[in-house]
């Protein structure tokens, strides 16, 4: 309980909540080390765990930034970026922006999360267990806004999408989808590509644990993160940052999108959030200009 106060005390602190939270919060931590009971808490900062960012927008926290959220009551809350641009409501899974995050980890760290979470535009992966138990609860319309090395930007939207347990190695599932980027998720428009490519039901891989239809290989080795693979992808949103965009080299391991700019052009921006299927709009999110909190 002190550890976790002292984590929020922290996060208040950093992220500027009102000085009358912040005094709520030293109060709190302060009676617990004295071994004091406390039933309740009128600050925002310790009682407010919103179950993802949908809640938190739907309390008119309208501002783009890291809450905590705490999509099962039986596990730690944790921070996340909540993206309130685009209609609001979004909880970011997946962020590139600037290429200073390895995104080449094992599974143990694909599992739990990793990255930096402290500014807007910081790279990051949630974690394939926080990520599971959001979609349990119903957030299952994906989002991912994509932005090339001119400055513009295309989207996709899936809806259903699903990610089973670890028992399944967190094999993703998705419906219909919508959007200027491309269904890139389902291999592409070339047909004959699809049944390689198509990434619907594929189990998550990573060069320590290959799940991947790849007989000969591991898609995660070659192409330097963790993802869906199939034999191997139409994308990869994990890959390789290259600056520039276009790129060469003995794998297509870029970050990548193939129905827009193909396989051999590694993006600038991606992020990758969800929300409850009846918060969507059509129009694309501010990417790398949503505000800070």
């Amino acid at each position: 309980m002190q550890m976790l106060l002292r984590r929020t005390l922290a996060e208040a602190q950093r992220q500027h909540e009102s000085a009358p939270d912040v005094l709520a919060l030293r109060d709190v931590l302060a009676a617990t080390e004295q071994g004091l009971e406390i039933e309740s808490c009128s600050c925002k900062a310790a009682v407010t765990k919103h179950t993802y960012c949908s809640a938190v927008f739907n309390r008119k926290s309208t501002t783009s930034g890291y809450y905590r959220i705490r999509p099962r009551a039986d596990r730690e809350p944790f921070l996340a970026f909540c993206d309130m641009s685009d209609g609001g409501g979004w909880t970011v899974l997946q962020r590139r922006s600037n290429g200073k995050e390895n995104f080449n980890r094992k599974w143990d760290e694909y599992k739990l999360g990793f990255g930096k979470f402290q500014g807007k535009n910081d790279e990051y992966w949630l974690g394939n267990e926080h990520i599971h138990d959001l979609l349990a609860r119903g957030e299952n319309s994906l989002k991912i806004d994509l932005m090339d090395w001119h400055g513009e930007r295309r989207y996709a939207i899936y809806e259903n999408f699903q990610l089973a347990s670890e028992e399944d190695n967190y094999r993703l599932w998705f419906g219909t989808y919508s959007g200027n980027a491309g269904d890139a998720l389902s291999g592409g428009s070339n047909f004959e590509d699809q049944w390689s490519a198509s990434h619907r039901g594929m189990q998550f891989t990573t060069s320590d644990k290959d799940h991947d239809q790849f007989l000969t290989g591991n898609c995660a080795s070659e192409n330097k993160g963790g993802w869906w693979f199939n034999r191997c992808h139409a994308v990869n949103l994990n890959g390789r940052y290259y600056k520039k965009g276009r790129y060469s080299g003995p794998h297509d391991d870029g970050l990548v999108w193939s129905t827009w700019h193909g396989t051999w052009y590694s993006l600038k921006y991606s992020a990758m959030k969800i929300r409850a299927p009846f918060f969507v709009d059509s129009e694309s999110g501010d990417g790398e200009n949503s505000q800070s909190r």
